[in-house]
């Protein structure tokens, strides 16, 4: 039996194979979320020089996604393949570098395994197919982008529009929404968050969101439809106001503080995407509309 059937055949063996597929893909995370802000203010700078007509900086290290190899940032020894592998050479060197000992921090085995359990929650949720294969990608992404967002209060483009446009091919092939829901649904995405940004910005003089969450909203829509933007929006508004004003107390910072809404729109989106049409049909019962 070819690697394929048994993944089709046996529901726990497509689970376990895409556990242990996330749990490698979450310590890749680790490295995007890590270099790419870095790779996008370098790429600024130089056009920012470019525009300037000031002379390009002398050449550095190749700083990629895959170059440098990864090293402690303390003592900047180079990690070997087998103190790299996901959560469990975590849990063997204790938590600690190798070669100075310094504290690795928690962030890199938690992320790891929360792209492991994600990955294998919805392999079980969608069973196997083109379906899991798509939503794992979107699901990748959104991680990745909200730990930027949370990190740096930046949604890369690099991660955005390549994922919008992967929705809107996929619905070409009517995979979740017809592809006419998931056209309105891009630019209805875009748009409400865009009147929105407008709206508070003609009326307080100030900027309330950033463009990215324009495009993140436009890319959930690509995937949904039109018909997930509601919830998506209210769920986003109410635990984003619900956590953001826990953590500004927690952190005993100023209500004014930038708190970033692209992570409450990438979890929302995805709640909205795997269970819009529960949520939607129990509220309606609930309320007696049906």
């Amino acid at each position: 039996m070819s690697l394929p059937d048994l993944l089709a055949s046996s529901p726990l063996a497509f689970v376990l194979c895409t556990l242990v597929l996330g749990l490698l893909v979450g310590s890749f995370l680790n490295v995007v979320v890590y270099r790419l802000p870095k790779m996008m203010l370098r790429d600024w700078k130089a056009q920012a020089r470019e525009v300037l007509e000031l002379p390009p900086e002398p050449p550095t290290e190749t700083f990629n996604l895959i170059l440098p190899h990864s090293r402690c940032p303390h003592c900047s020894h180079q990690i070997r393949a087998w103190e790299n592998l996901p959560v469990i050479s975590y849990l063997f060197l204790g938590g600690k570098c190798s070669n100075c000992k310094a504290p690795i921090s928690k962030r890199y085995p938690l992320v790891e395994l929360a792209c492991g359990l994600i990955s294998a929650f919805v392999a079980w949720h969608f069973g196997y197919g083109w379906q899991a294969g798509a939503v794992l990608l979107l699901s990748w992404g959104l991680l990745s982008m909200s730990l930027i967002d949370a990190d740096h209060q930046l949604l890369p483009d690099a991660i955005v529009l390549p994922l919008l446009w992967l929705g809107l091919i996929v619905n070409a092939f009517g995979l979740f929404v017809p592809l006419s829901d998931a056209l309105w649904g891009a630019i209805a995405g875009y748009l409400a968050l865009w009147c929105v940004f407008w709206l508070f910005k003609l009326i307080t003089g100030k900027e309330g969101m950033g463009y990215g969450d324009f495009k993140l909203l436009a890319m959930l829509g690509a995937w949904g439809g039109w018909q997930i933007l509601p919830l998506t929006i209210l769920l986003s508004s109410i635990v984003g106001a619900v956590l953001g004003l826990i953590l500004l107390r927690l952190r005993n910072v100023e209500t004014s503080t930038p708190i970033p809404f692209g992570p409450y729109l990438a979890i929302a989106g995805w709640i909205a995407l795997l269970w819009g049409d529960q949520i939607t049909t129990s509220y309606l019962q609930i309320a007696g509309f049906r």
